[in-house]
């Protein structure tokens, strides 16, 4: 991320990203009042993902070695995401599965489900050949996918069988003739209708639709990358154009609250000490000195089911952070609330009026380190006020390059280097303390000259125009 980067161009950096990396473990925490009591209860899920397998396309995606790392540290269970996490897929593999399961030219992409399907293959071959009509056998020891891939393979190889999934991990194989087959293929009954079959390959996209007809208000954190993974892996490839992409995700969530975008408002009003971390700020929005005067927080319980959250802190665990980032947004809004009404508030606020103080932070999604403040997905993005550019011009000191100009002012501060001309460099912070002091301190440098850049007086496109 560069403070240079516009929204469009950031999008074309992250959706890059998004393209090559998969989705591991997603969090989701819905919560609703009690008529009888005035608090929430929270419903914290958490789930392990795996792109799906079943169909002709094999999903390829990179891991990142400090990110392994990351969530090893905090206890990630790769095992559960390798063995046990729930397919998904986007509208378009959907409608390349569809289309070759009605063309019967359906495959097996996974060579350890290859195995699987021989083994099972030869063992139906061996016994069909010496069975009666009406016979039966059981497979066993069949997992996830197993279960539907065998009876398709079956199905498909043999024209006297039928098959039927038991549960327990197994599938009943009955030797049957090609008219009671028809009979059976036609009826009601049938595990392995085309439907069936899109409905457990779709998986969690099921949910995610749910979501979509829903329309409540989706609340991340910093969810930028978030909003793109969303779309990329259960709606379509993300597109090329940045406002196409900004089109699509309002039409799907026609209200988005981004808690980070709202505690840096809270904290640009004083209402609380600056953070950095989403479990810093439930940390100090639990903080009972904060609102003294007011009406207390409200009471944010989870549900019994939920309980192990509130025994132990899980950060980075994705069902955690979504209970987080949902109990920092009410928080928030009650701080907000109590601190910007005249009027005295009511001691049980509705979650309505949370919503009206957040008015102004609808829709607008945190943009980190970049050329503006926020994202705004339902209208124009509003330019940032960064603290004025600075122009470096180099004398005596030949062949010098962006990396050499960022570890010359590495030391001091942090800015973002971009090339100007042959001899001149942009420097770009977001603080203005910085800036004050680069002026101060190079003022007397032998080789780098360093002045507030004018756009009249140091753009190469004004200078030639003058010329």
């Amino acid at each position: 991320p560069s403070l240079f980067d516009s929204p469009a161009e950031r999008y074309v950096k992250a959706r890059q990203s998004v393209q090559r990396f998969t989705l591991v473990q997603l969090g989701k925490c819905c919560s609703d009042t009690e008529s009888d009591l005035p608090r929430y209860v929270v419903h914290s899920y958490n789930f392990f993902l795996f792109p799906s397998t079943l169909g002709i396309r094999d999903v390829e995606f990179t891991l990142s070695a400090s990110s392994i790392q990351f969530l090893s540290h905090y206890g990630f269970d790769y095992n559960k995401f390798l063995k046990d996490g729930i397919p998904y897929m986007n509208e378009v593999q959907e409608k390349i599965l569809r289309q070759h399961l009605l063309a019967g030219t359906w495959k097996v992409c996974s060579y350890a489900d290859r195995d699987v399907l021989k083994k099972a293959i030869d063992e139906v071959t061996s016994w069909i050949a010496v069975a009666e009509e009406e016979d039966t056998m059981i497979l066993h020891d069949l997992n996830g996918y197993h279960m539907l891939e065998v009876q398709l393979v079956l199905r498909q190889a043999l024209e006297n069988v039928w098959t039927e999934p038991l549960g327990d991990k197994k599938v009943m194989v009955k030797k049957v003739s090609p008219e009671h087959r028809q009979l059976l293929e036609n009826s009601s009954y049938d595990h392995c209708q085309k439907k069936l079959i899109l409905l457990s390959a779709r998986g969690f996209t099921n949910l995610f639709q749910i979501l979509v007809k829903a329309k409540k208000p989706l609340v991340g954190h910093n969810m930028l990358m978030d909003l793109m993974h969303l779309h990329d892996k259960f709606y379509r490839p993300l597109p090329e154009s940045y406002e196409e992409f900004k089109r699509n995700i309002h039409n799907l969530f026609p209200v988005i609250i981004d808690t980070k975008t709202v505690t840096k408002s809270v904290q640009k009003k004083r209402l609380f000490p600056r953070v950095s971390s989403l479990l810093e700020a439930y940390t100090v929005l639990c903080s009972s000195n904060l609102n003294p005067k007011g009406p207390p927080c409200p009471v944010i319980v989870l549900a019994s089911g939920c309980s192990r959250y509130a025994e132990k802190k899980s950060p980075h665990e994705a069902g955690y952070d979504a209970f987080l980032c949902g109990s920092v947004l009410l928080m928030s809004a009650h701080l907000l609330l109590c601190r910007s009404s005249d009027d005295a508030v009511e001691a049980e606020p509705s979650f309505s009026e949370y919503l009206t103080v957040l008015a102004e932070h609808v829709n607008k999604v945190n943009f980190i380190r970049g050329g503006v403040s926020s994202i705004n997905f339902s209208g124009e993005d509003a330019p940032c006020h960064h603290p004025p550019a600075l122009v470096v011009h180099v004398r005596g000191w030949p062949g010098l390059t962006e990396r050499q100009i960022y570890q010359e002012f590495k030391a001091r501060c942090r800015f973002d280097v971009r090339r100007l001309s042959k001899n001149q460099f942009i420097l770009l912070s977001n603080k203005y303390k910085e800036v004050r002091l680069v002026l101060r301190d190079y003022r007397q440098h032998p080789h780098l000259q360093v002045s507030v850049y004018r756009h009249w007086r140091h753009s190469p496109s004004v200078n030639c125009l003058l010329q």
